[in-house]
């Protein structure tokens, strides 16, 4: 019986020993794995400056005028929408006085023979989101149609004219986006839209007499609008040609005077008609393969009742309520 304890015993201090010494024997490591990154916040984010030159537009009632135009643009995707900024620096050259050119303040008023050419700042911005992104799902992708979003925007603009130009616009709505061969898209917005002005010649000038707004305040009637832009890569052209044609539209319905209307200096107005259409060619990625590097275009703009402007007027016809002008341009990406 010591016998078998004995041994027991042995067996049991050779177990614990065994263990013992299986503790001091180096251990390889565990890998350690490295948890993935996080996604970017932004999926795609594009900037671009461009620069064009339009030949002949105009401001209504102040004449005809070539403009030389500096943008700078900003497009992102991120997980719920999309955002859009855009700001042009608008340098006016023919800087006669009314009413064969637009000149600064206070020269379109006076019509002084020699004057400085007016300048104006205008910026906007649009952000979307997506119906598929915020239910997680594709439900709202059916044939040609990929999505639907919620859009919001705004714009704002100054410059030196008497007017004084100080637009700030509001509106919101449904985008309805397509998807169309060759990788291209055709987006549609419908928004309620809300402006609001700033008229320097009732302010400054009391000749218009009892409908005089002395505030220069402009605040018109909300009204609707529509936004659509189309993109078309060329993409059937033979050898891989890198050409985009791209349309825009816009339209915004009657807003009223948004001040008292005539005989004063509230001008009626009706439905805006604004559409453009340009041709690029992805320089590039034709010379160097790096796509949106670089691109020059071409294009046309036709922009019937600017600014909502009505040409029949209370006391009258008005002029140049119409633009129709060619631009050449060219843009760099980064």
């Amino acid at each position: 019986m010591l016998g078998r304890k004995i041994a027991l015993a042995t067996l049991l201090l050779a177990v614990v020993t065994g263990a013992a010494g299986a503790a001091d024997l180096p251990m390889k490591a565990a890998k350690k794995t490295s948890p993935p990154p996080p996604p970017p916040f932004f999926f795609v984010n594009v900037n671009s400056i461009s620069y064009h030159y339009e030949f002949t537009a105009n401001n209504p009632g102040a004449g005809q005028t070539p403009k030389h135009v500096v943008s700078f643009t900003h497009f992102d995707v991120w997980a719920y929408g999309t955002n859009y900024f855009n700001v042009d620096w608008l340098r006016a050259t023919n800087h006669n006085a009314p009413p064969n050119g637009t000149p600064a303040a206070p020269c379109d008023f006076t019509g002084t023979s020699d004057c400085q050419a007016y300048t104006e700042i205008y910026g906007l911005f649009r952000s979307t989101f997506g119906w598929n992104q915020l239910s997680g799902s594709k439900m709202f992708a059916m044939g040609p149609l990929t999505n639907i979003e919620f859009v919001v925007g705004a714009d704002l603009n100054t410059d030196n004219t008497t007017l004084g130009s100080a637009k700030r616009s509001i509106q919101g709505g449904l985008q309805f986006d397509f998807a169309t061969p060759y990788k291209g898209f055709l987006n549609v917005g419908v928004v309620a839209y809300h402006e609001w002005q700033h008229d320097g010649f009732a302010s400054n000038l009391p000749i218009f007499g009892v409908n005089n707004n002395l505030s220069g305040d402009v605040d018109f009637n909300t009204t609707w609008g529509v936004e659509a832009l189309y993109s078309q890569p060329l993409g059937f052209l033979p050898g891989g040609l890198p050409l985009a044609f791209k349309s825009l539209l816009v339209m915004h319905g009657p807003k009223g005077c948004g001040e008292p209307c005539g005989p004063g200096p509230g001008l009626a107005r009706t439905t805006e008609y604004l559409t453009q259409q340009t041709l690029s060619l992805d320089v590039g990625q034709m010379m160097w393969d790096k796509p949106g590097m670089l691109s020059v275009w071409g294009g046309y703009r036709w922009w019937k009742n600017k600014f909502g402007i009505d040409p029949d007027q209370f006391g009258g016809h008005f002029t140049q309520t119409v633009e129709s002008t060619w631009l050449l341009g060219a843009s760099m990406g980064f």
